[in-house]
């Protein structure tokens, strides 16, 4: 599939608007960091990889067109425009290694002038698109010798094309077991209240010719009851150094019945998801969101009582133990997890 979920063109950020879909394929052009600090939070686009890209390039959409007499001037600025993206979304670790990388760059240049700066920053935001690409397909290409001919797989939320540059996490997997020649049946769940699942996951596998049935979250367990689900394929927001995962809220539910079905639960996310300074899933911030995403279907059709008090983690937490490997851009890690995490990462 030729989707290209972001990238910069034209002296603007062009990405895909996420909310659009499945009704309508349509990219918009953001020439002002607030414009963008909406779309993030309002999931125009979204996913752990793509939130790198997109604060990267938002760095350098805030710091381009100022015109700083020091270096000393210029880091104050830099530094304001760091914060104001990485309060856009709290739990994602990929926006803040995106924002990190930008500031290593500059630290390192600090004695260039204020042009040579710019220009590094745009060349490290277009080096992270790049380095997502070919991550996506190293992951994906580890994930697939786990998939075997005539596997059902079952997934939550989106980790996909959309979620990243072009390729996907949990979806690159199963992009990747395809291509291969393995026959693969997809349950998606429709993930609930933004339904990332039925609109993003779905419209993405249809696209690549595979055979997506949509479910509500509350009927995996029936599914796998009945014995129709292989595996569980979910992708990350931020893994902790102890193996501990915040992923979509409803993804520690299907690691709960996985392990009860006796049915391998898989994380797949690329090393700059992993957060080595997270002990565990206690030291994971989780983004509260606004209670009208539960109160009305995408914020439109009210089907719950006005006023009525909502809970909304935007993730939950899968303790390690549940977890059967994660597949990485860097091959497969198994448990135990504190100690190989490390080892992997080193």
């Amino acid at each position: 599939m030729k989707i290209i979920t972001l990238e910069w063109k034209n002296n603007r950020i062009k990405l895909i608007d996420q909310t659009g879909l499945p009704r309508k394929l349509e990219y918009i052009y953001i020439d002002k960091l607030g414009d963008l600090w909406q779309a993030i939070k309002l999931l125009k686009v979204r996913g752990a990889p793509a939130l790198g890209a997109a604060a990267a390039l938002g760095v350098y959409l805030g710091i381009k067109d100022v015109k700083a007499k020091s270096f000393g001037a210029f880091a104050k600025k830099l530094d304001q425009v760091t914060r104001y993206i990485a309060a856009s979304r709290p739990t994602a670790r990929n926006l803040f290694w995106g924002l990190e990388r930008i500031r290593q760059v500059v630290r390192k240049n600090k004695n260039e002038n204020l042009f040579t700066l710019k220009k590094l920053i745009l060349k490290e935001a277009r080096k992270i698109i790049e380095e997502d690409r070919l991550s996506c397909r190293s992951l994906a290409g580890y994930g697939s010798k786990l998939i075997k001919d005539g596997d059902t797989i079952l997934t939550i939320c989106n980790a996909g094309i959309l979620a990243t540059i072009d390729y996907g996490t949990a979806l690159g997997v199963i992009y990747r077991a395809k291509k291969v020649g393995k026959r693969i049946k997809v349950f998606a769940c429709e993930t609930r209240p933004l339904l990332q699942g039925s609109r993003l996951t779905a419209w993405e596998l249809k696209q690549g010719d595979i055979d997506v049935t949509v479910i509500c979250d509350n009927m995996a367990a029936t599914l796998m009851q009945q014995g129709k689900i292989d595996k569980v394929i979910a992708g990350a927001d931020r893994i902790a150094v102890n193996g501990d995962t915040a992923n979509k809220i409803g993804t520690y539910n299907l690691a709960v019945l996985s392990q009860y079905h006796r049915i391998p639960f898989y994380i797949a996310a690329p090393a700059s998801t992993f957060d080595l300074a997270a002990k565990s899933g206690k030291d994971i911030p989780i983004e509260q969101r606004n209670p009208d995403e539960v109160r009305k279907l995408l914020f439109k059709k009210e089907v719950a009582p006005a006023g009525v008090k909502v809970f909304n983690p935007a993730f939950d937490v899968t303790p390690h133990n549940l977890i059967s490997a994660m597949i990485t851009d860097k091959g497969i890690i198994r448990p135990p997890y504190n100690k190989n995490i490390k080892k992997w990462h080193a």
